[in-house]
């Protein structure tokens, strides 16, 4: 590129000047290329090991002038080809206008002005284009990575940091970086080259370890290798940022979503040293994460900042010290202590923001007051007018409040505090009837316990006494502490939890604690309106939710009915419309069940929505990723906590066998409802590690038994006997008869045990456990998880294929990984279709990947053995279509195996009915007739051939009818008369069924091929051979046996022009080689007559024949013979008689030559051979272009350019194959597709190690 000039003192020694001329010099860095000795490799090592290389480019241009000692550089380039091109610009363009200057100085000031001139047009072009936000010193970077290792324009670097890679027990000092989709590494050290590519998504292990061999190393495993980096100068921050990228991905394989950068990110007010705008966008994705989890916030939320502070708490009289949190919704603060308070204040609540009086006690105070009267007072902030003016933004963001001065829960719970109308609401009823979700609906204000329950008598027992204990409890907490979303929550909010929530609170705290309420206010008429839309819309979710409706906690009362019933329906499938990408899992609803019975039906749909979204990630998917990944985490767990038992466990194969319910259904399936509802409670506070917990306690309570068990199944039924009679001895609700058989071993029965106890166990001896602490083990299993199931998918795949392919098990795995890493690059380097289209989760494994045209064709020039040159992609698009039976643009894996099966592994006639069939529609399509008129006449042609498979069969059926003595055509008129009277339904539905049954297709079922179709497939027989070892003999057989199939095809012509009388069809025998008719005329035949030396007699008249020129040179031994270019003879007008039509079929067999008379003679027939006739598509593609239309000589009808009349089938191409031995030994040859899968593995640059520097610079200008 052009660069402003510089000074260079110094142009010789770390250099080498390769072109020269009196003003410019062309230099190559030592180090790069051929040659340079110790000092070259010393220079490229200290190039690589201090990043010189990513700052200096390995070729510059000078300007020197005669009388000067300084140089000034002009242009650099990081290959041989663009400092070139620069080059030859400077000389065009400069040299000769710069010899008729007589001073140096106007030299050097010409040539500065017109290359400034240069980059001031060239950064004019890019204004349009968005503006670097990187540095140049990191764009020099990415430049150099995607130079390395081949990576395109839409690979972005995230970041590079200087390590070492110890390859063996060998450090190799270097240089690693990060992009989005892949890990590389590279190192030159004294001539030797390391480079490495690793894809995120073939990672199946990221660990950071220490030990003796590798000091603070970060481990990445793959399937086949591992990898260790060392030596980082911050391994904390390198180890953070593989973690997201191997997120990203493995978020790619779960939702084939491709990263999308974050456009709304703010630019930063400088450019920052060595850090990306990707890196930044990570880093705060990772911030955005965290802030979210903590205040349990919606995924839209953006945290724009955070500082350190102290919040006055009234109800314990102090300042607090911990962080505040603004973001664009919510304005949060956490303590630093933790469990000492926490508030979340929303911003549609703030009603005043102020500056207070500032003192010595009190320093730089803010206060924020809500519109329910609440106050909060935070000081001790370092930055105080710019916070006050933040909040103010948001605040101007956030849209006007409908609540008024009431809060959103006391007025949602007003809207509908009554099932009795008012007066006033009569006439909106009438207006609700039709719709599915109103607020006149019972389960719209209540949930299904209080509907239930309302006329039932007051209970003054001693539970109830305890029950409204409860309640007060809360009360007072809320008169201390505030009610509703802004409400303080400390220990003693946890302890209440713990405690058990009162019936009556227990939707409200629900709603609370889980973030759902801030959802739901923010989003009034979304439940509504989804339902309407949601609802009568057909699915395979909907499907699911019917069938398993009746099957949600049918022992409670409140779903024996239609209103509890119909209350699940509307949730789920509302739930269902809105995330189609989970839609709906078993399990979920167990969970929306109870959730129903203590909330009304929109509160339920947000706590539904928090669960599968955010508390619950992908355990609702359609593969339950989230659960087996907590599978996971509670393995190494109990591994940590309980390790003998965990060893035992695992002998017997249980721990994720027993546990996968209690965490997909939060114990509600396998516990007494009145008790693990107390764990749903917690659960809300305190997030999954509640569940973590009660699962290592109900473990440890059974560890005697457990380690005496000696099968799966005994071990099963202690645990299933012990959370039977885990029991809520303080609820106030009628007993629910648990659906669990009572698991007992003789007439005693087992113990009870309190659930309060349970979950107080579970805290005092596992109660280190930490949110953070399980997310870094999440990551760890989501890798494993992720990558278990792509290794299940392909054996899955393998297994199918096993028996509809001749490929062995390691060639179907390797073609399935190959073809899925076809698919995943084009998810991240741009496709033509989108990765929504191409990937389908619901489908079988075999269907759930696919590729569009260019993906396939990728693949189809690296394993198919029909390599045609430049036909390739013509023929690759021909199969493609082919094998898209749907149509829909897109080829699975299925349909991919099937296609490379035929070509490789099939017999004779396998592929050449393959072959065949690429040049007869679909395959063979519009664009690639060599004229308009040929392209109409083909697809007229063989429309109404393929246009309705029940139309041949009611002409079948119509014929079976008829009688057999009477004529085809008075039985088709008898028939159609019939015809009325006869078809009824049953002879539909018998029609019906014949089109929809399978048939085995046979060669006889194949169209006939015309003449312009004959051609092509001759074009690429031609090229498919054009590498073949036995090429000269191929062209020999592929001659002959186009000359034997233009004969065999003239002869059908004229047994169908024959057949025109009455009289002569009349005493003409059948015969098979009849051509369909058509409605279009078409011109001709165009083909090629034979050499005169041939004893084939030839088709066309010879008085239009030009005769062969002895004198012509023979042709070369790798070109095919000269060949004449003939018209087809006139039609006669009178048709030839039986007999004739007999002895020109007789004719036209091949017939063995006679012997030549001399060795000049015999010389010409070795170098023409068989060559008796060759179409033209057989000749070389510099003799005819594809878009060439064919004009014979001699005499042809006007405007012709093909016969329509000329026809061949499938059994005389078959026929006449295997009269050439040369074709039959090519043809049964199986292809091994190992050696090619090998070297498309190899080019896509997993890893090589390159051991001198010339090869360095080969492999730089191959890239």
């Amino acid at each position: 590129m052009w660069i402003h000039p510089e000074e260079v003192l110094l142009a010789g020694p770390l250099w080498v000047s390769e072109r020269a001329n009196p003003f410019f010099i062309l230099q190559r860095r030592r180090g790069h290329g051929r040659g340079g000795g110790l000092s070259g490799l010393l220079v490229g090592t200290l190039d690589v090991v201090l990043d010189s290389s990513a700052r200096v480019a390995p070729y510059r241009i000078l300007l020197q002038t005669a009388d000067s000692q300084l140089f000034w550089s002009v242009a650099c380039g990081s290959s041989r080809k663009e400092i070139t091109e620069h080059w030859d610009w400077l000389e065009a363009n400069l040299l000769q206008t710069v010899s008729i200057f007589d001073n140096d100085q106007d030299v050097t000031t010409f040539v500065k002005g017109k290359i400034l001139g240069i980059i001031a047009e060239e950064k004019r072009l890019q204004q349009g284009e968005e503006p670097e936000e990187d540095c140049g010193k990191f764009r020099e970077a990415e430049l150099k990575m995607r130079r390395l290792f081949g990576m395109p324009e839409e690979e972005k670097l995230v970041n590079y940091y200087s390590c070492s890679f110890w390859k063996g027990r060998v450090p190799r000092q270097g240089w690693l970086y990060l992009s989005i989709n892949h890990l590389c590494f590279y190192s030159f050290l004294l001539g030797k080259e390391v480079t490495l590519v690793v894809q995120w998504s073939e990672v199946t292990r990221l660990e950071k370890n220490a030990t003796l061999v590798f000091p603070e190393s970060v481990r990445v495993s793959t399937r086949h290798s591992e990898h260790f980096f060392s030596m980082f100068i911050n391994i904390n921050d390198t180890f953070r940022l593989m973690e997201q990228l191997a997120n990203i991905a493995m978020r790619q394989l779960l939702d084939n979503e491709a990263f999308a950068a974050d456009r709304s990110l703010p630019k930063a007010c400088k450019t920052l040293r060595n850090v990306s705008a990707l890196k930044r966008d990570l880093d705060a994705r990772a911030k955005n994460e965290r802030y979210r989890t903590m205040f349990r916030l919606t995924q839209d939320e953006r945290l724009d900042g955070h500082t350190d502070c102290t919040l006055w708490t009234p109800f314990a009289k102090m300042h607090v010290v911990g962080q505040l949190f603004i973001s664009n919704n919510y304005v949060c603060f956490n303590s630093r202590e933790e469990d000492l308070c926490q508030l979340i204040i929303p911003l549609r609540e703030v009603s005043i923001v102020e500056k207070a009086d500032s003192s010595s006690v009190l320093p730089c105070p803010v206060s924020i007051s809500t519109k329910n009267k609440m106050n909060f007072l935070f000081a001790n902030l370092r930055d105080r007018d710019f916070l006050v003016q933040r909040i103010s933004d948001f605040l101007q963001r956030t849209p006007d409040s409908c609540w008024g001065d009431t809060s959103p829960l006391a007025l949602i719970g007003h809207s509908a505090s009554s099932s009795v109308p008012s007066p006033s609401s009569a006439g909106s009823d009438s207006a609700h009837r039709g719709r599915h979700f109103h607020p006149g609906l019972p389960t719209a204000s209540q949930g299904l316990l209080q509907l239930y329950q309302q006329d039932a008598p007051e209970d003054l027992g001693p539970k109830a006494m305890k029950e409204k204990m409860k309640e007060e409890a809360w009360n007072i907490h809320f008169s201390e502490f505030g009610r509703g979303v802004c409400m303080y929550r400390t220990s003693r909010t946890r302890e209440l939890v713990l405690n058990g929530i009162p019936e009556c609170l227990r939707g409200e705290l629900w709603l609370l604690f889980s973030g759902a309420q801030n959802e739901m206010a923010t989003h009034p008429g979304y439940y509504g309106d989804l339902v309407e839309t949601a609802m009568g819309v057909c699915s395979l979710a909907t499907e699911e939710i019917e069938r398993d409706l009746h099957r949600s906690m049918p022992e409670h009362r409140a779903f024996q009915n239609a209103t509890g019933i119909a209350a699940l329906r509307r949730v789920l499938t509302a739930y269902a419309h809105r995330n189609p990408g989970i839609g709906y899992c078993q399990a979920m609803n167990i969970v929306t069940s109870v959730l129903l019975l203590y909330c009304p039906e929109e509160e339920a749909f947000w706590l539904l929505v928090a669960l599968c979204e955010r508390m619950l990630p992908d355990y609702y998917n359609t593969r339950v990723v989230g659960a087996l990944v907590d599978q996971g985490v509670f393995e190494d767990l109990t591994q940590g906590f309980l390790p003998l038992l965990y060893e035992h466990m695992q002998q017997l194969g249980v721990i994720s066998t027993i546990s996968l319910s209690w965490f997909l259904t939060l114990f509600l399936s396998v516990m007494p409802f009145d008790s693990a509802v107390l764990l749903v409670d917690c659960f809300f506070y305190e997030g999954i590690k509640l569940i973590f917990q009660v699962a290592l306690a109900v473990l440890h309570d059974n560890m005697d038994a457990l380690l005496s068990c000696s099968d799966e199944g005994e071990a099963m039924t202690i645990l299933g006997r012990y959370l039977d009679n885990v029991v809520n001895k303080q609820t106030v609700a009628p007993p629910i008869p648990h659906l669990h058989a009572l698991l007992t071993s003789g007439d005693t029965p087992p113990p009870e045990i309190d659930v309060f106890d349970l979950i107080k166990s579970s805290y005092e001896r596992f109660g280190s456990l930490r949110s953070d602490i399980i997310e870094q083990m999440r990551f760890k299993q989501r890798l494993k998880v992720i990558q278990s199931l792509e290794d299940t998918a392909k054996r899955s795949v393998v297994r199918a294929m096993m028996t509809e392919s001749a490929f062995s098990i390691e060639e179907l795995e390797e073609l399935y990984c190959l073809f899925k890493a076809q698919h995943m690059t084009s998810c991240y380097w741009g496709s033509s279709s989108s990765a929504a289209e191409r990937h389908d989760p619901s489908l079988p494994y075999l269907e759930q990947y696919r590729i569009d045209p260019a993906q396939f064709l990728q693949l189809f020039t690296a394993l198919a053995p029909w390599l045609c040159g430049g036909h390739t992609p013509s023929l690759a698009a021909r199969l493609f279509r082919l094998l898209d039976q749907n149509q829909d643009g897109l080829v699975n894996f299925k349909e991919f195996i099937t296609g490379l099966s035929g070509m490789c592994h099939g017999d004779m006639t396998e592929k050449l009915k393959l072959l065949y069939k690429l040049h007869l529609p679909p395959a063979l399509c519009a664009e690639e007739a060599e004229s308009a008129l040929e392209a109409t006449h083909f697809f007229t042609e063989d429309e109404p051939r393929k246009a309705s498979f029940l139309s041949d069969l009611d002409i079948s059926g119509q014929q079976e009818v008829t009688s057999g003595e009477e004529g085809k055509d008075e039985g088709a008129d008898s028939e159609e008369k019939k015809d009325v009277q006869v078809k009824d339904y049953r002879y539909y539905l018998r029609m019906w069924a014949k089109e929809k049954e399978q048939r085995t297709e046979t060669i006889k079922d194949l169209p006939r091929m015309n003449q312009e179709q004959f051609i092509e497939l001759c074009k690429t027989l031609y090229n498919m051979f054009s590498e073949e070892r036995e090429e000269q003999q191929l062209y020999h057989a592929i001659a002959t046996v186009a000359s034997l199939l233009l004969r065999i095809g003239e002869v059908g012509k004229k047994f169908n022009n024959g057949g025109g009388r009455k009289t002569e069809a009349a005493q003409a025998p059948p015969t098979a080689y009849q051509a369909p008719p058509t409605t279009v005329q078409a011109p001709p035949t165009t083909y090629l007559t034979p050499p005169t030396d041939t004893q084939s007699p030839p088709l066309v008249d010879p008085q239009t024949t030009p005769p062969a020129d002895p004198e012509a040179p023979p042709p070369g031994p790798k070109a095919p013979p000269p060949v004449n270019l003939e018209a087809p003879p006139p039609v006669d007008p009178e048709a030839p008689p039986p007999d004739a039509l007999c002895r020109a079929l007789a004719e036209a067999q091949l017939e063995p030559a006679a012997a030549q008379t001399s060795d000049e003679e015999a010389r010409d027939d070795g170098s023409v051979s068989s060559y008796s006739v060759v179409s033209a598509g057989s000749l070389a593609c510099e003799d005819i272009a594809d878009d060439m239309v064919l004009v014979g000589g001699g005499q042809q009808r006007p405007g012709s350019g093909l016969d329509a009349d000329w026809s061949i089938s499938f059994e005389q191409v078959l026929a006449s194959l295997l009269t050439e031995p040369p074709l039959v030994d090519y043809f049964e040859k199986k292809t091994d597709v190992c050696d090619k899968m090998a070297a498309c593995k190899a080019k896509r640059a997993v890893q090589r190690q390159i051991s001198s520097a010339s090869e360095q610079e080969i492999t730089q200008h191959s890239t």
